[in-house]
Formats: structure tokens, sequence, C-alpha cells
């Protein structure tokens, strides 16, 4: 009695073992199911998290499902970074990921918490960010040439400010340094608005500062721009030369953004991510709002983002060996 069971409980398990795989893709192909949580780095109001929101918004509208910011700052966004990457891989938690915490981080911090190579599923790159090489408004310059002529003239002699050790406009300054043979005196803020509130004071002579917080200082005449860091000109100021074609080849300074899961997330969850991120970034009200803001909207696979961050990653880490640049 007990072999004829056996036999006919066969095949019922054959038939719920062969159907798991197919429960399993369906599950997947109804992703979302419930509200899905962006960590952000930073404090509410910046600029990251202004971007989070408003592709979070976009998202909330594609899925029917909530999508809500949550922030979690300090240590120059490896909290957050830390936290996210511990996460369930389940689609549900995403990283608003940047150049500081995916690429620079890494070779500054000798106990961190995360991998961004191995912890991270990158989804898409969101926007890039260029930053200006701005000086007072009294300092007797008026482009990269005489920028460099003056600094070798007071070698050592000026301060130059930025928003933090291992900040990029830190590591700007030391590349920029590196590749002129210029020296100048590093002073440390904490955060880009009160290095730019000092800058425009007098207190230092000039910064690598990104666009959305300098501008408005040049435009109010309060600061002058030398020239943008990226590697071509910038639709928003065109007249405003790069630092490369203005003598400094090759020089090229970019902050980055984008949207990542911890590694393990299914590979269709990722396309069903990278696509709906990609479909909010290309819409025109995101993408005037976010030009507005001084961000270049990017967008694409996956791929792009994982190989910026290892490019990067190898890009700054010589930088910092080289400058024996240290924060703990």
């Amino acid at each position: 009695m007990r072999s004829w069971s056996w036999m006919l409980a066969a095949p019922a398990m054959a038939l719920a073992v062969s159907a798991a795989p197919a429960h399993a893709a369906e599950a997947a192909g109804d992703y979302p199911q419930k509200p899905i949580k962006i960590v952000v780095p930073y404090p509410p109001g910046g600029s990251t998290d202004v971007l989070a929101r408003t592709v979070g918004q976009k998202l909330s509208t594609r899925f029917g499902q909530p999508v809500v910011v949550e922030n979690r700052a300090g240590a120059s966004g490896n909290l957050g970074a830390s936290y996210a990457a511990k996460s369930p891989a389940d689609g549900y938690t995403l990283f608003l990921g940047t150049s500081t915490a995916l690429a620079v981080n890494p070779h500054l911090y000798q106990s961190l918490t995360y991998d961004p190579q191995k912890d991270f599923a990158p989804l898409i790159l969101a926007t890039t960010l260029p930053s200006l090489v701005v000086v007072n408004s009294s300092v007797p310059v008026k482009s990269i040439k005489e920028l460099n002529e003056y600094l070798k003239a007071k070698a050592g002699a000026v301060n130059y400010a930025s928003s933090g050790n291992g900040t990029p406009a830190h590591l700007g300054a030391e590349m920029y340094k590196k590749m002129t043979g210029v020296k100048m005196t590093h002073v440390p803020y904490k955060g880009g608005a009160p290095a730019l509130t000092d800058l425009a004071g007098g207190q230092t002579a000039l910064m690598f500062a990104i666009l959305p917080e300098s501008w408005p200082l040049v435009k109010d005449g309060r600061l002058r721009a030398l020239a943008i860091t990226t590697a071509q000109r910038s639709s928003l100021m065109p007249e405003l030369p790069t630092v490369a074609e203005a003598g400094v080849p090759g020089y090229e300074l970019v902050g980055w953004y984008g949207f990542l899961a911890p590694a393990g997330t299914p590979k269709d969850v990722v396309a069903k991510l990278n696509k709906a991120l990609d479909e909010a970034l290309q819409e025109k009200d995101v993408r005037d709002k976010l030009t507005t803001m001084g961000f270049q909207v990017e967008g694409g696979a996956p791929e792009r983002l994982g190989d910026l961050m290892r490019s990067e990653s190898r890009k700054w880490g010589q930088v910092v060996k080289e400058g024996n640049i240290k924060v703990d």
C-alpha cells in the first residue's frame, strides 16, 4: 500500500517541482508588488536628493507603487552605501550612488564596509555634473594660462578651497597640480556652501566647485569662472572653455550619479528597472529640471555605469596614491 501511495504521489511532486521555475518567473514578471526605497547617502535638499525624488516620482507612476527616498547621510556617502549594499537583493532597495562613494572612497578609507565592484549591481548612469574653476573676483587672472602663471609666481602661497578632504573639489585640484606642476595650499571645509562663502569673501583664492553651487555666485559677479572641467564645453555656458583646451590637455573632472541595486538582484528585475529609469530620465520635464540644476542627463545600459565605475576608480586611485591623500 505504501508503494502505491508513493507512486500516486510522485506525479504530483514532479508537477510541483516543474512548476516552481515558472512560478518564480511569474513573480519576477509581476515586480514590483510593494513600495520601492531609494537610499540617498546625503541629507535632504541637496542636488542628489532632488535627483532621487524627481526620478522616484516617475518610477512610482510607471510601476503603480510608492517610491520613497530614505536619506542616510554621513562619512562622505559611506553610511548610505554600506546600508544599501547589505539590503535584500530583491529590487526593493535601490541606491543613488555618487562618484565619491563608488570610485573615490575605496582608496581613501581603510575600514570601508562595502566594495562597490562586488556589492552592487549597476542599473543606470543617471547624470553627470561638471565643475567650474572659479576664483575670487579680486584675483588678477582671467584665464587658465594666467592662473598657472600666477600660481607659479606665488608657489605654495595661494590657498584653494574644497568641500572637504577627498571630495571631487579636493582631488580635482590635486590632479590639476600634478598635471601643471603648480603649487598651492589646500584649505578643506565641511561642505561646498561654506567653502564658496569664504572664497567669495576673499579668505581663499580659488576652487574647483560643482556647477550648481558656484554658478549663482559667478552670475552675481562675486566669483569669476575661468573654465569648465568637462571634456567638452557646456551648452549652459558655451563661451566658457574647458580646462583641457585652455592649457591643460587631458584634464577632466566630472561628478556622476548612478542608480544601483544590491549585488544578486535578479537580472530580469535589473532589466526592468533599467528600462523604467531610462524612460524616466528622458522625459522632457525631468530633463528640463535636471539641466536647469546643472546636470547633464545620461542613461543607457547598466554596463555603461559599470565601466565608468571601474575606469574612474583606477583614475582617482592613482591621484590619491600619488598625492598621499588620507582621511582616516
